[in-house]
This record gives structure tokens, C-alpha cells and sequence, in this order.
């Protein structure tokens, strides 16, 4: 019978464990087994947990995305579209073990019901979020564009880091030039 009160811990331990191994095998090399081996628990606690691998790769991603959930107030809009810019080029997102996982899942979506909706999930909280910050900066129209363009160019740099292994300084990089691309449409707004 499992300890009270372990559920969340050996959950963490088991994504963990997770993103670790398809870090090192890819998503279609991840099995059950290598995942219980490199979390140091027993193959069935993923069942328990989890009902399948299917299920533990979906909680997996939501652990990436909720990663992404912004959490805090800001002192004003073009804050919060910085904080979500630079969120999504955070250490958490650019880690090697989350750079694998990402591509992995992205190719997996296309196969996956339950994977396409989670990423449906992902690409719509982006947009609007940033929409809605740029809704109150910009008009209407001009910010549903915005945050389409900002969205657009923050998952293509981090894609085109990710595939040529970026360092963090190429991360960085492409996080500037997202930044930028921001300040420009809110100063062009002004004009």
C-alpha cells in the first residue's frame, strides 16, 4: 500500500524521470521500463498513477505547460507580455530534457487525440494571453495581430534553437530579439 501523502512526490519523481529518459532515448525509445529504472521505482506505480505510458507522457507535457502559466500580477501590460516572452525562453524550457520532450511531443501530436489537444491547449493560452495584454495597448485589431506575430516568432526561435542544440546564449539571443519585436509594435502604436 503507498505512504500517505507520496502521490505528488512519486508523480514528480516519474515525469522527472520522464523527461530524463526521452532526453536520452526519444519519445519512441521511452518505455515503461527505462522510465521506473531511471525513477528507482517499480514499473507498476506508473499504472497506478498514471493507468499507462500514454497517460504519464500527456502529464508530462501538462507539467511543461503549467510551467508556462503565468502566476503573478504586473504593475502594467508590457510587463506581463515580457514575463510570458521570457518565460518561455526560461532555463526550465531550454533544458535539454525539456527541448526533447517539446519536439518529441510536437511530433507525437500529430498522432495523438490527446496530445494534438494539449497542444491546441498550449498554441491557444499562448495567443491569449498575449492578446490580452496587447489588448489593452494597443487597438483591436492591431493587437490580435501582435499577439499572433509574438506568438509566432517565440515558438519559431525557440524550435530553431532547439534543433541546432542551442547554447544558452542562442537562447538568449532569440528572447532579445522577441523582446524587441514587442517593443516595437507597442512604439509604433504611438506614432
Amino acid at each position: 500500500m503507498p505512504k500517505v501523502g507520496m502521490e505528488p512526490v512519486r508523480k514528480k519523481q516519474l515525469i522527472e524521470a520522464t523527461l530524463d529518459v526521452i532526453a536520452k532515448v526519444g519519445l519512441h525509445g521511452t518505455t515503461i521500463s527505462l522510465i521506473s529504472r531511471q525513477a528507482g521505482l517499480s514499473s507498476g506505480i506508473i499504472s497506478h498513477y498514471f493507468g499507462d505510458k500514454q497517460g504519464l507522457i500527456e502529464a508530462t507535457m501538462r507539467y511543461l505547460l503549467d510551467a508556462l502559466k503565468i502566476k503573478d500580477a504586473f504593475p502594467c501590460h508590457k510587463e506581463r507580455i515580457r514575463f510570458i516572452v521570457n518565460n518561455n525562453f526560461s532555463t526550465v524550457q531550454r533544458a535539454d530534457s525539456a527541448t526533447n520532450t517539446w519536439l518529441n511531443f510536437w511530433a507525437m501530436s500529430l498522432h495523438s487525440d490527446g496530445l494534438y489537444r494539449l497542444q491546441r491547449v498550449n498554441h491557444k493560452r499562448l495567443e491569449s494571453n498575449l492578446a490580452y495584454s496587447f489588448r489593452q495597448l494597443l487597438p483591436k485589431d492591431k493587437a490580435r495581430l501582435a499577439a499572433s506575430s509574438t506568438a509566432a516568432m517565440i515558438d519559431g526561435y525557440w524550435l530553431r534553437c532547439a534543433l541546432c542544440r542551442g547554447e544558452s546564449k542562442d537562447f538568449n539571443e532569440a528572447c532579445a530579439r522577441v523582446l524587441h519585436h514587442v517593443d516595437v509594435l507597442l512604439s509604433d502604436s504611438l506614432h
